[in-house]
């Protein structure tokens, strides 16, 4: 489940620099415009430049700070989504053995009907126990977060005030190049953050995890070393934060455990027994001579009748 967590946030993040690379167009002498520019962009330069002449001039500040308050806005809505997906991992634990079964089956099926079926108890399986398919997770805070990545990737991306000026220089480096530093930084602090959704999960999940939790950094420094190093700055803060939910969630979980090894009990989990296989009649078949014997005893059953 958390492999299609991941999977979808990473779709999603590499949709949307596909997306706004072509999206935002210049004319011949260089200026950017578009939806995404006019719509996104503009609004967001003019509140980092607000907020950066409150904070010195300083534009690394400016996304520090914005990164912070959006953040701040989603952590509650993160959590409880993130909540909703350690409710369902537990649910899962009770099912394993019917899982397990019911995966072995999809293996063996040979032809549509028998993977049709298989395909079904699996959904019956999940629906009877109240498992959801995608996880837990909603797309709603990937949805959320879709004009505000758009919005903060062009604006770094075309800011003037990051392109040059004094306001563009952080900690030493230039926020409107790409930075190998602050890509490695959004790297770790990924990689860390996937790590720490490894805790308290039982082995065999989280070997299917393992995957995941080194393609997401991948990806993410990939992105962050291709764009300007304000971006990459918006996924360091924004990973910090990711590891403050994630740990929240990990010291939640024995309570979440606790709730629902109490409902299990209380609502054991219902079997999906698979449908016993048909037997075709076999045709039955006789000799020449059993058919002699039986007419030979039945006619000797007719003369007795008779007499």
């Amino acid at each position: 489940m958390k492999k299609i967590k991941h999977l979808g946030t990473l779709t999603t993040i590499a949709s949307l620099a596909l997306l706004l690379t072509g999206c935002v167009q210049r004319t011949k002498s260089g200026k950017p415009y578009g939806i995404i520019y006019d719509y996104l962009a503009v609004p967001t330069q003019h509140i980092m430049n607000w907020i950066a002449s409150l904070l010195g001039g300083s534009y690394g500040w400016a996304i520090i700070a914005v990164t912070f308050i959006i953040r701040m806005v989603l952590l509650p809505m993160m959590i409880e989504q993130s909540r909703k997906a350690t409710v369902q991992q537990e649910k899962m634990a009770y099912v394993k053995p019917q899982m397990t079964a019911i995966q072995k089956r999809q293996k063996e099926a040979t032809t549509n009907e028998e993977k049709a079926a298989v395909s079904q108890q699996m959904m019956s399986l999940y629906r009877d126990n109240g498992i959801s398919m995608t996880g837990g997770m909603g797309c709603l805070p990937i949805l959320i977060q879709f004009p505000i990545f758009a919005a903060l990737y062009a604006a770094i991306q075309y800011s003037p005030e990051l392109a040059s000026g004094t306001g563009s220089l952080f900690m030493g480096f230039s926020l409107g190049k790409p930075n190998l530093i602050l890509a490695g930084l959004s790297f770790i602090v990924y990689l860390l953050q996937g790590w720490l959704g490894t805790l308290g999960i039982p082995a065999d999940q989280k070997k299917s995890m393992m995957s995941m939790m080194i393609v997401s950094p991948l990806m993410i420094f990939f992105i962050s070393f291709r764009a300007p190093a304000g971006l990459g700055l918006y996924f360091f803060v924004g990973g910090i934060f990711a590891c403050i939910q994630t740990l929240i969630i990990y010291l939640y979980r024995p309570r979440i455990r606790a709730s629902v090894e109490a409902e299990m009990k209380k609502n054991p989990p219902k079997v999906v027994v698979p449908p016993a296989p048909v037997t075709p009649a076999q045709p039955k078949t006789t000799t020449i001579a059993q058919e002699h014997d039986e007419n030979r005893k039945r006619n000797a059953g007719k003369q007795q009748h008779h007499k």
